[in-house]
């Protein structure tokens, strides 16, 4: 049998001998097309240009790329040391340049095997279009005659490697929604007879009103837009006593905690039809866009849901105290433009080094710490960025906080935050209680809620209060 350097040799020297093809002249430009990640970075751009899936698979497929190269062409090509195949007979696809760099592994290869699997982690169609292209380049490598097969299958390897290690850092959201209970409490409305939905226009777009969309998806309910004199409490306060056999909001999270307060005290179903930036409440509960929500309500299918409160008032996804709020603030603030860890990672930092701790009694037991997290169900993955939650009807209040007791409390902080390693890190604590008592030794604090901002108080307690029925086509 063979070694594998001279099999190697051998599917080379195959592939050398193929006829000349019109296929040659393509597979060169390929080849040069995705040096120093050209292609790639090109691909990027065009998928950062949607919001959501395709955005996420662009910042971890280029993140992946950038990762793998390094370590490529700066550790393992050095470390084998193995030289380029002789390419002479190769004179009508060579490339017009001719490489002395080190072969093994393939750095082209690389490149391009990771930022494939990084999309693919996060879209399964944009990973299904990439790869193709991912493979064409890998092969190009050989066909021109600057890499041996070898060369090519390993660079793939580490490619593929580094990008499902990112899991690690920054885990890929489950397409499955969080476990909820079966309600038989929401009434099957055609047409949307009986709902009446408070439409936020200032969440998400800027540019775009998704009342008049609504209104088509659900022609018989009562859609009104919000304005500063009218809030969605206030809209939705009136329908209920007018008799509205359900309610509904469109916007983003603050608006739906709004809407499910009014619906806990009059007893109703709520209709959430996704229209904010994040919509961690609706993506939780299964319902990805307003289509989904409006064929739930005019089918009566609806899901049962934890609702957790702070001194009675209630929220759905968090509620914190300290320096969280400014931290996941500048997070948003930059994580479009440097992805969801990179921008956990300064935000940390930058407000972990300016910050003050504060003196807290939680459940009766002192704490100093920077930050205070409430999670309406338990959150995952742990740490500082928690981003969905495996059940909504887990009866649980996920408490997470980071200690600012111990020495050097700052540098542990933003380094375990930096190597996504905070949930194991002597900084973090977390339990998980049904109910919690929070005193501040430290004066007034505030707390902020679903993105919004309670008042200040020195005295805090966290429930879980009745059941939310949600419209859910599950």
């Amino acid at each position: 049998m063979p070694s594998p350097r001279r099999l190697d040799a051998r599917l080379q020297a195959a592939v050398h001998r193929l006829p000349q093809t019109r296929a040659d002249g393509t597979l060169r430009r390929l080849s040069e097309l995705a040096d120093h990640g050209k292609l790639w970075v090109g691909v990027g751009l065009v998928l950062a240009a949607k919001q959501g899936a395709p955005r996420r698979a662009a910042i971890r497929g280029l993140g992946s790329m950038a990762v793998s190269s390094a370590l490529v062409n700066v550790v393992l090509k050095p470390v084998f040391r193995r030289g380029r195949p002789e390419s002479g007979a190769l004179s009508s696809r060579a490339l017009d340049r001719e490489l002395t760099t080190l072969s093994f592994p393939s750095g082209h290869s690389a490149s391009a095997a990771a930022f494939a699997t990084g999309v693919a982690m996060e879209s399964a169609w944009a990973g299904a279009l990439v790869a193709p292209v991912a493979l064409g380049v890998g092969y190009s490598r050989v066909h021109v005659g600057v890499h041996y097969p070898g060369d090519v299958l390993a660079g793939m390897a580490v490619g593929g490697a580094i990008a499902a290690a990112s899991q690690h850092w920054w885990h890929v959201r489950p397409t499955t929604p969080a476990k909820v209970r079966t309600s038989f409490a929401a009434p099957a409305l055609p047409r949307g007879e009986g709902l009446t939905v408070a439409v936020n226009p200032r969440s998400g777009r800027e540019d775009y009103d998704p009342a008049e969309d609504i209104q088509g998806l659900l022609p018989g309910a009562t859609v009104v837009d919000i304005t500063p004199e009218q809030s969605v409490t206030d809209v939705l306060t009136e329908a209920a006593q007018n008799g509205a056999r359900a309610l509904g909001v469109a916007g983003g999270d603050g608006s739906v905690t709004a809407a499910a307060a009014v619906a806990l005290t009059h007893g109703l179903p709520l209709a959430v039809l996704p229209a904010g930036t994040l919509n961690h409440f609706a993506r939780d509960v299964g319902v990805a866009t307003p289509v989904e929500a409006a064929q739930a309500v005019e089918a009566g299918h609806g899901v049962q849901v934890d609702v957790a409160t702070v001194n009675g008032t209630p929220f759905l996804n968090t509620a914190s105290i300290g320096l969280y709020p400014e931290m996941v603030r500048r997070r948003d603030a930059m994580k479009g433009r440097i992805g969801k860890w990179a921008a956990l990672t300064v935000a940390a930092g930058q407000v972990l080094r300016t910050g003050s701790p504060i003196e807290l009694v939680v459940n009766g037991q002192p704490i100093r710490a920077w930050i205070l997290f409430v999670g309406n169900g338990v959150y995952t993955p742990r740490g500082l960025s928690p981003a969905w939650r495996p059940s909504l009807a887990d009866g649980m209040l996920d408490v997470q906080y980071l200690r600012a007791d111990l020495r050097f409390g700052r540098t542990r902080a933003v380094l375990a935050t930096l190597l996504g390693v905070s949930e194991h890190s002597r900084s973090y604590a977390q339990f998980q209680v049904e109910q919690l008592r929070v005193e501040s030794r430290s004066g007034p604090q505030t707390v902020a809620y679903d993105g919004e901002t309670g008042s200040a108080a020195t005295s805090f307690t966290f429930t879980k209060r009745q059941r939310l029925t949600v419209y859910c086509n599950r």
